[in-house]
């Protein structure tokens, strides 16, 4: 399987010039024979958060219905996050998504952890469910950006069954370090293939660091983007996941009665 990473810069609040940018990186990913393309966190208005209730759209409107057409036209699948509006709540989310190459919406997370420095606690709703989407390819976990400095998590996603995590993000520069180690740990601890698409440039109050990764099961750096805007892919193997498991039973040996109480929670 061959997964695309379109670590881009974007636009604040400018809607169509992001759609017109992922685009051209959708039909690059297609043609180069990518059956996934992941984008980054919130790729269609980045952190414009004061103009949240105006850039969110329904599910399978707007953007939403972009990346739809997008993916049923180029015959690829494509995942990454974006503002949505829950017309019953009346407030936006920030949404990862999951489409296939037919352009039918497989599954959606509702981010969980939002990111106070960001204000995403002032102006998003919070996900309270874990998400993994029943893909084309495989069982597939959704995480978004600050999720993952939470591993129960992840660990809950590998005890569920699934062989691959995929984390859109919007990580800042200075904190490069914890990006890769953090990616690398999430895939190690899991014995899973984490794939984590970064955004590069900067808004009016952040610069990003890109540095994309693909991550195998053992913790190998597959795939690593620099911190420019960029097209990267990787073939990934899913099936090396059971080989892992197999080899070192670390999820087998877990004993969650001795862990205390949050233990008790993660199966």
């Amino acid at each position: 399987m061959n997964i695309a990473l379109a670590q881009m810069d974007i636009a604040l609040g400018e809607s169509e010039t992001n759609l017109r940018t992922a685009s051209a990186l959708v039909a690059e990913a297609a043609a180069e024979g990518a059956a996934l393309v992941v984008l980054p966190e919130l790729w269609g208005s980045g952190y414009d958060l004061e103009h949240a209730n105006f850039l969110a759209d329904e599910v399978n409107t707007g953007l939403w219905g972009a990346v739809s057409a997008l993916a049923r036209h180029h015959r690829v699948a494509i995942c990454g996050s974006l503002l949505e509006w829950d017309v019953g709540e009346e407030r936006p989310y920030n949404t990862a998504f999951v489409y296939d190459n037919d352009g039918r919406l497989r599954g959606t997370y509702r981010k969980i952890h939002r990111f106070g420095p960001m204000r995403e606690d002032q102006f998003l709703g919070a996900g309270d469910t874990p998400k993994i989407v029943d893909a084309p390819w495989g069982k597939t976990a959704l995480a978004i950006c600050y999720d993952l400095r939470f591993p129960e998590l992840f660990r809950r996603y590998a005890l569920d069954g699934a062989p691959l995590v995929i984390i859109p993000a919007e990580w800042p520069v200075q904190r490069m370090a914890h990006w890769r180690t953090l990616v690398q740990a999430r895939a190690i601890e899991n014995q899973c293939w984490v794939v984590a698409c970064n955004r590069v440039g900067r808004d009016a109050d952040n610069a990003f660091g890109g540095g994309s990764l693909i991550v195998d099961p053992w913790g190998t750096v597959v795939a690593e983007a620099g911190n420019a805007a960029t097209m990267m892919s990787a073939e990934i193997d899913l099936a090396l996941v059971d080989e892992v498991r197999s080899r070192l039973p670390v999820l087998a040996d877990r004993r969650p009665e001795v862990y205390g109480l949050d233990a008790r929670n993660d199966g």
